[in-house]
């Protein structure tokens, strides 16, 4: 390249990651968790575009649901990041998230390439993937849309697969080719047919391309979809490091995805409308992708001992093989086991042969289905102030540990049907209650009358640790009448 790329990172996390259930939950999904090092897997997905060969790196740009919105701008500051971060008002798939961040991206600098990421995705070689962004950088920096064929090993059903044609024309690197198609997930047979042929790959979801090249794509494809985004845009507002957009607007937008809404369109052949699209080329990548789809997936990638097992936090193992255990509290002890998946958390715990983690979203919709919490929460709660944790829970009362970060308030609200006990542990409050505020410091008290307007405050610098029992007749987390909040709920 002979001269650099502007390229906005897009990091679309929408996902609920519910085959990685009990760690992950539609409240606290897997692109938020730590599974594999320190990071999370965003803070990863973020981290790895750092240092890309001949480019100009935008800071990061996050689309994801509105529910997240504290939880994900925590985890770019503790990189040192101050990314924007899309709101969508719901969920209506890839591609209109993508149009979302395309409009956003015009909007704060001159046509970026974007670089598409999914949040949940691991790559252990960042080197080999750098190198290859690179290349599709100035592929897309000329106008075509790219994507990334990971080079498979094995005839994988669980993947969707991309069809490498002809040499792309217009490449300084021969690897590059035309897009002849996609194809969805394979049988066995079918699966192996394509790994000794050799010219399909497994689709990564990874994209590059010019924010007006997708843009024009979508004007000819799915008209319907720019339209709702263009007009959800212009009614949007930025709160801060968010960017909201219409809501009402949004909710009217088509849901479809990057590849059915285009991709598919732009393979060479694909149909007539093609001649008015960009060309669609596919890049090979080897740097140990995985979507991490499931618990065997991240079996896979994670590092084993001697007898193929992988263990985090407390676990004992004896005479076991190719067994993964995880624990975030209590031990676990296997014994004489193989093939197994043993998933500990403080309110589920997950039994499963390795062979079968695809099925684990079957128990989150018998969960669902009875209306049991345990399908889309965990018992600790992130909030923009800090965390709960439900300790203990009987008829008519509540237990909660609350840590409230410096600085960090509770809106000022009030209950209908609970009164309220606060002790604190460590750390001092600021406490507000009816129309007197005092200050609380370790192993002091305070109770909260129903109905009475409170608000909990931390002035310190150290975080304040608490216990909060509550009684009452519905002890259910929509019994708030918020009247002031700083973060806008």
């Amino acid at each position: 390249m002979t001269s650099t790329v502007l390229i906005q990172p897009v990091v679309l996390s929408g996902g609920s990651g519910t085959r990685l259930w009990p760690l992950s939950r539609e409240k606290y999904p897997k692109q938020l968790l730590s599974l594999i090092g320190d990071d999370s897997l965003l803070q990863a997905t973020v981290r790895r575009v750092q240092g890309i060969p001949d480019a100009d790196l935008a800071p990061p740009m996050v689309v994801c649901n509105e529910e997240y919105r504290f939880v994900i701008a925590e985890q770019l500051r503790l990189l040192g990041q101050s990314g924007t971060v899309v709101l969508e008002p719901c969920g209506r798939n890839t591609a209109p998230a993508l149009t979302i961040a395309a409009l956003a991206a015009i909007k704060n600098a001159a046509d970026p390439v974007l670089l598409v990421m999914p949040a949940d995705h691991v790559i252990t070689d960042v080197t080999a993937f750098q190198k290859v962004v690179s290349a599709g950088a100035a592929l897309a920096a000329n106008g075509a849309v790219v994507t990334f064929g990971i080079t498979p090993d094995a005839p994988e059903t669980g993947y969707g697969y991309i069809q490498a044609g002809e040499t792309y024309g217009a490449a300084d690197d021969a690897d590059a080719r035309m897009i002849a198609r996609f194809v969805e997930k394979p049988d066995l047979a079918t699966a192996q047919s394509y790994l000794s042929e050799g010219s399909y790959s497994w689709n990564s979801g990874l994209f590059m391309m010019r924010a007006s090249v997708w843009l024009s794509a979508m004007g000819v494809c799915r008209p319907d979809i720019l339209a709702a985004c263009q007009t959800a845009w212009e009614q949007g507002q930025t709160d801060g490091e968010f960017v909201r957009v219409g809501k009402e607007a949004f909710a009217q937008c088509p849901s479809d995805s990057i590849d059915y809404a285009v991709m598919e369109r732009i393979a060479s052949g694909a149909n007539p409308s093609s001649a008015t699209l960009p060309a669609g080329v596919v890049l090979p990548l080897s740097a140990g992708w995985s979507d991490v789809g499931a618990w065997d997936a991240l079996w896979q990638v994670l590092p084993k001992d001697a007898r193929g097992n992988v263990t985090q936090g407390d676990v004992l193992l004896h005479d076991c093989e190719n067994t993964l255990a995880l624990s975030e509290g209590r031990l676990i002890a296997c014994v004489g086991v193989s093939d197994l998946v043993v998933v500990e958390t403080a309110d589920a715990i997950l039994v499963s042969h390795k062979d079968k983690t695809q099925d684990v979203k079957k128990i989150v919709d018998a969960l669902k289905a009875k209306g049991r919490p345990e399908g889309s929460i965990h018992r600790k709660v992130f909030r923009p102030w800090g965390w709960y944790d439900g300790v203990d829970a009987g008829e008519r009362f509540q237990v909660k540990r609350i840590v409230v970060k410096p600085g960090g308030t509770l809106s000022l609200q009030m209950h209908h049907h609970r009164a309220e006990h606060w002790i604190v542990v460590s750390g001092t409050a600021r406490v507000t209650c009816g129309e007197k505020a005092f200050l609380l410091s370790e192993n002091q008290s305070t109770f909260i009358p129903l109905g009475t307007t409170h608000r909990l405050e931390n002035p310190g610098c150290v975080a304040l640790e608490m216990i909060e029992v509550q009684s009452g007749s519905y002890l259910g987390e929509d019994d708030i009448v918020r009247f002031e909040d700083v973060y806008g709920r």
